[in-house]
């Protein structure tokens, strides 16, 4: 699991990033990311990126399938944490033809997505693998 600091749960994030943040595509996943604005009220720092996985029964009838997908991401999400800037909402969608993929691709994908959006420190993109 992911710190409860890093989770998008909210419908209404998850409909912010959707609709005002930017896109990146991959063969099998889609990342939609959303840079957050801090009110200079609230001044307690620039807050965690938090990130959300949406798979939808198209990927997969059986939540099995599914549910290995999603865990298989967050465990890259885990390792690429201490890279990844703070202050971001980030959706992460896969795509159907994300079932043939290795645990590997995976993260190889989902690394090289979070460097296109620019999430990553340094955009350097150092292999993990």
């Amino acid at each position: 699991m992911l710190p409860q600091v890093n989770r998008l749960r909210a419908p209404k994030d998850f409909k912010a990033v959707y609709t005002r943040g930017l896109h990146r595509k991959t063969a099998h996943l889609t990342l939609r990311a959303l840079k957050r604005l801090v009110p200079p009220e609230m001044d307690a720092g620039v807050p965690a990126s938090r990130f959300g996985i949406s798979i939808s029964q198209k990927v997969s009838k059986r939540a099995v399938r599914r549910n290995l997908l999603k865990r298989q991401i967050r465990a890259g999400l885990r390792q690429l944490l201490p890279t990844i800037s703070p202050g971001w909402d980030v959706v992460i969608v896969v795509k159907p033809t994300a079932i043939e993929c290795n645990y590997a691709e995976i993260l190889r994908e989902l690394e090289k997505l979070l460097v296109q959006a620019e999430v990553l420190h340094g955009h350097s993109g150092g292999e993990l693998l």
